[in-house]
Parts: structure tokens; C-alpha cells; sequence
């Protein structure tokens, strides 16, 4: 891996997920391409570094492989590579930490949680791969199966949404979706500032501005509730009106 260019990168930020990352290794190493995965830990402090640090010493071995327990399913852990934030600095942080790190010609972000299903990559690969788009954003709100929860969520979403359209001119539904995959060029020449959940703003007035061709394809979400580990809240809407301020308009 270190002296060839692997054609996808998978960037995962994590935060406290020791109950669904080996989980959510298995289901992207599952998906036949020539990828890597750049594990980005966010200062955990629940036991994901130290999978984190099994993950690294089995690499070393061969066959380089990690038997999870405790049903003793193996996740290959050769074309994984794992960094650690000094201490939470945020997703924004993370995901621009694992921007610098990835080697591939496109980059996925995928969120550790289980919310996004990586079966999906081939509805965000493929505009990019038959050179129509720069950018794809996966749409929870283009007729993929998602699990039903959180109204408020959803209108917060929508009226974000208008608001970031009205800013870029880009008519797009879901702004916040965790799926974006970029062709590296793009991210590249975008200079990236914010450490949390402002990111998601952020890149997408970025996007816009810099005229990169971009479309949006359906995914499927099976989102978690505030009792099943979700951290977003309603904080970082009030962030991602800043946001808007920020670099859409000032």
C-alpha cells in the first residue's frame, strides 16, 4: 500500500464508536474495490483506541487479519491505516486530518455509527467515475429506504437546506448528509477551517464557489436516536447558521 495510489479512500472520523467500529470495517472492507481506510480516532475515550491499537499490531502480522469478538469474525486490517487526534478536536477536524492523510483518486467520508450503509458507494462513485461530476452528495431524500424518527431533525434539515441553497445557488435536498465523495483535486484547493459539525456548511458553499461540477444520488439511512449515540444537536444548527454568515455571505 505505501508505494501505489489505491483508487478509493474511505475517511472515517470516529468519537467514542467501540460499540459499532469493527462493525462498520467489516461492511466497507466488504465492498469489492481497490480502496484504503483512514481511520481518523477523535480522542476517544470508550475503549475505540484500544481496537484501534489491535487493528495496528494485526496489520503487522500475516495473514494480517483481527478476529473480533466475540463471534471471532475476521476484519483484514492490511489496507487500513490509523491516526489519533491529541485530544476531540471535531469531525470537521478529523475529516480534514484524513483529507491530508488519504492516497486515493477519489475520497468517501464515511460516519463510524451505521447510519450510512457502504453498499451505496457505487450511486456516489459512479458520476465521478464516468466523468460527469466532481463532487456527489448522497440524498436521504431521493427514495432510499431509511428508517423513520426525529420530525424535528428533519424540519431543521429542510430549512437549513433552503437557507444554504439561497447562499450557493445549488439546489440541493440534503446539505447535511454524512456521504459526500470528492474527486482529491477538489479538496486539494479547498482550504478547510471548521473543526465540528460546520464542516458540512462549509465545504458545500466552498463546492459552490469554486464551480466543481456536483450531483446527488439516493442513499439508504438508518439513523440513530440521542439514546443509541447521536451527537448532533441542536448546537450545531445554530452553527451552521454562523456558517452561512460566514463564508456565504461576509
Amino acid at each position: 500500500m505505501a508505494d501505489r495510489r489505491p483508487r478509493i479512500s474511505v475517511v472515517i472520523p470516529v468519537y467514542n464508536e467501540a460499540a459499532t467500529i469493527g462493525e462498520i470495517l467489516c461492511r466497507v472492507q466488504a465492498v469489492d474495490l481497490d480502496k484504503e481506510i483512514v481511520v481518523v480516532d477523535d480522542g476517544s475515550m470508550d475503549g475505540t483506541r484500544d481496537f484501534l491499537a489491535a487493528l495496528e499490531e494485526a496489520a503487522k502480522r500475516a495473514p494480517a487479519v483481527l478476529k473480533l469478538p466475540p463471534t471471532g469474525r475476521e476484519l483484514r486490517a492490511d489496507n487500513i491505516r490509523v491516526f489519533l487526534q491529541d485530544r476531540n478536536r471535531g469531525k470537521g477536524a478529523a475529516l480534514r486530518r484524513g483529507f491530508r492523510e488519504a492516497r486515493g483518486s477519489t475520497v468517501i467520508i464515511q460516519d463510524a455509527d451505521l447510519e450510512y450503509d457502504p453498499a451505496d458507494y457505487a450511486q456516489l462513485l459512479g458520476p465521478i467515475e464516468t466523468g460527469r461530476a466532481d463532487v456527489v452528495y448522497g440524498s436521504r431524500f431521493l427514495g432510499g429506504p431509511h428508517r423513520i424518527l426525529l420530525f424535528w431533525h428533519y424540519v431543521g434539515n429542510k430549512f437549513l437546506t433552503t437557507l444554504s441553497g439561497m447562499v450557493t445557488n445549488m439546489n440541493l435536498s440534503d446539505v447535511w448528509t454524512g456521504y459526500k465523495a470528492f474527486r482529491r483535486e477538489v479538496l486539494e484547493k479547498i482550504d478547510l477551517r471548521e473543526k465540528r459539525f460546520g464542516f458540512e456548511q462549509e465545504i458545500t458553499i466552498k463546492v459552490a464557489r469554486g464551480g466543481w461540477r456536483v450531483y446527488e444520488a439516493p442513499i439508504s439511512y438508518s439513523g440513530r436516536t440521542y439514546a443509541e449515540g447521536k451527537k448532533v444537536s441542536w448546537k450545531d444548527g445554530v452553527r451552521a447558521l454562523w456558517c452561512l454568515l460566514r463564508y456565504g455571505i461576509f
